[in-house]
C-alpha cells in the first residue's frame, strides 16, 4: 500500500512537470509571434516611405562616367528609365506587391504607389520600342527593346517561379545592353530618335492615363456622370435638357489607393520629363514647347509634395477638412493641361 502511494505522488510530479513544460513552449511561441509582429510592424513603416527624387541631369552625367562614355541624344531618358526600374526593385522592402508575408502582406499603399510607377515604365518602354528608337513605320525594331518591353508587362503579383523581380531584371538588363549600345561609337544599330511626332505619340497615350488618374481623383466627393447626363437628354427640345446625372464617387475605400497610385505616376513622370527636356532639346526649342516642359515639372513637382497627415483625408471640396485627392487632381489637371498645349505646339509644322 505504501508503494502505491508513493507511486500515485511521483505520477502527479511528473504530470506536473510535463504541464509546466507545454506551458513554456506556449510562451516561448507567443513571445516570439508578438515580436515578430513588432518588428514586421516597425519594417512595415520603414517600408512605406517614398523614394526621393533623384537629379536626372547629375545622374546620366555619372552613369556616362561609369561606362566611359558620352551621354548622346536618348542617353539621360534611358537611364532615367532604368533608374526608375530599379528603384521599384532596390528600394526599402524591395518590390512590395506580390509579397506574401507581413509586413509586406499588410502595406496597401506602398503596392498602389508602385503600380503607378510601372504603368509609366511600361508605356515609356513601349513608346520606345514602337517609336522612339525607329526612324520609320517600316523600320525594324531594336532587339534589346524587343526583349525589355514585354518583361516590364510581366504579371506584376507573381511570387513563385518566375517570380516578377526576376522577370523585370530581365527587362532592366536588356535595357542596359541598348544603352551600352546606344552610347557605343563603334556599334551603330542602336537608334534614338528625338522627333517631335514620336514624342507626341507618347504624350497621347500620358494624356489618357492622367485624365483618368484626374477624373478618379475628382471623383472622391462624387459628382454627377456626364456621360449619364447626356444620355438622359433625348435631343428633341432644348429647354427639357436635364441636368440631374448618375452620381459617381469613388468608393472609400479605395480612395488611399487612387492616391497613391497618382503619386507613383507622378514620381516617375518628374523624372521621364526632366530627361526630355534633356534629349529633346532641340526639337523643343524649335517647337517653343520648352515653356510646357517646364511647367509640366513644376506641377509634378508640386504633386510630389510632402504628406504631413498620417491617412489620406477625404473631406468636401469646401470643407473645412483637406481633401488630399483633390489636391492631387489639381496639379495632374494642371500638368495634363501643359500636356495637351506641349502637344499641340509639336504638331505645328
Amino acid at each position: 500500500m505504501p508503494g502505491k502511494i508513493r507511486q500515485y505522488f511521483r505520477d502527479k510530479r511528473g504530470d506536473a512537470r510535463d504541464s509546466s513544460g507545454g506551458g513554456m513552449v506556449g510562451k516561448l511561441l507567443l513571445i516570439v509571434v508578438v515580436l515578430y509582429l513588432l518588428i514586421a510592424m516597425v519594417m512595415g513603416m520603414y517600408w512605406s516611405s517614398e523614394p526621393a527624387s533623384f537629379s536626372v541631369r547629375e545622374h546620366t552625367r555619372a552613369t556616362a562616367n561609369a561606362m566611359q562614355r558620352e551621354p548622346v541624344t536618348g542617353f539621360a531618358t534611358t537611364a532615367t528609365m532604368i533608374r526608375i526600374a530599379e528603384t521599384l526593385l532596390d528600394k526599402p522592402g524591395g518590390y512590395i506587391t506580390n509579397d506574401i508575408f507581413p509586413p509586406g502582406l499588410w502595406l496597401d499603399n506602398v503596392p498602389n504607389w508602385e503600380f503607378g510607377v510601372l504603368v509609366q515604365v511600361r508605356d515609356l518602354a513601349r513608346a520606345m520600342r514602337q517609336d522612339i528608337s525607329r526612324a520609320q513605320s517600316q523600320s525594324s525594331e531594336d532587339a534589346d527593346l524587343i526583349i525589355a518591353e514585354p518583361q516590364l508587362h510581366f504579371d506584376s503579383d507573381s511570387w513563385a517561379i518566375p517570380s516578377t523581380e526576376s522577370e523585370y531584371r530581365r527587362g532592366i538588363t536588356a535595357l542596359k545592353r541598348y544603352l551600352d549600345r546606344l552610347s557605343n561609337p563603334e556599334q551603330s544599330d542602336a537608334q534614338f530618335f528625338a522627333r517631335a511626332d514620336s514624342l507626341n505619340n507618347w504624350l497621347a497615350d500620358l494624356e489618357t492615363r492622367l485624365g483618368s488618374l484626374s477624373r478618379t481623383l475628382g471623383e472622391s466627393v462624387g459628382k454627377a456622370s456626364i456621360s449619364d447626363t447626356v444620355a438622359d437628354f433625348d435631343g428633341q427640345d432644348p429647354l427639357d435638357e436635364r441636368a440631374e446625372g448618375i452620381n459617381v464617387k469613388t468608393d472609400w475605400t479605395k480612395i488611399d489607393d487612387v492616391f497613391y497610385e497618382a503619386r507613383g505616376s507622378s514620381w516617375a513622370l518628374l523624372h521621364i520629363f526632366r530627361a526630355i527636356e534633356v534629349d529633346f532639346r532641340k526639337v523643343l526649342q524649335d517647337k517653343n514647347a520648352t515653356a510646357s516642359v517646364k511647367q509640366i515639372i513644376i506641377e509634378l513637382e508640386g504633386a510630389q509634395g510632402d504628406m504631413w497627415s498620417p491617412v489620406i483625408l477625404n473631406g468636401s471640396g469646401f470643407g473645412i477638412m483637406a481633401n488630399h485627392s483633390l489636391t492631387m487632381a489639381a496639379y495632374l489637371s494642371r500638368a495634363n493641361a501643359a500636356i495637351s498645349d506641349m502637344r499641340e505646339l509639336l504638331s505645328r509644322g
